[in-house]
């Protein structure tokens, strides 16, 4: 059985935006070329296409079209999260978090995966719901 990630939005803007202020993007790279050599499987809630362009648009506005175009291409599993809001709400209610975070961190509890964040702000309010993980915590392990 593959290893099933769900990395947020924190962690897929590392494969795109390359400055020197964006720790552990290294870690964001070894999960892209993990995926890509189908040592792992992704999914992601639908939503992060928002929000990934969101911060694109912001901070990359010149190309943001060609990045995130890149990005769609890449074809991550989707998941809507139409389909599992009940636990998306959970997590808010339970973790004081935003619908948006809980949808990464729900689907992961939903598909018995691990999401990935570099948002250790987020681990620290709702990491005792499990199924989540700092990205530079993270080791693919070996089969």
């Amino acid at each position: 059985m593959s290893v099933v990630l769900v990395p947020d939005a924190s962690v897929l803007l590392k494969w795109a935006l390359r400055s020197d202020d964006e720790p552990h993007r290294d870690h964001a790279l070894a999960l892209k070329t993990a995926w890509l050599d189908g040592r792992c499987d992704l999914v992601v809630p639908t939503l992060w296409v928002c929000e990934v362009g969101n911060i694109l648009g912001l901070k990359q506005p010149g190309v943001a079209d060609a990045l995130l175009a890149a990005m769609v291409d890449l074809g991550m599993a989707e998941v809507n999260p139409a389909t599992y809001y009940s636990s998306i709400f959970r997590l808010m209610r339970d973790h004081r978090v935003t619908f948006y975070d809980a949808a990464y961190h729900a689907l992961a509890i939903e598909r018995r995966a691990t999401m990935l964040t570099a948002d250790a702000t987020y681990v620290r309010k709702a990491g005792r719901a499990g199924h989540v993980q700092r990205l530079d915590m993270w080791v693919l392990p070996t089969s």
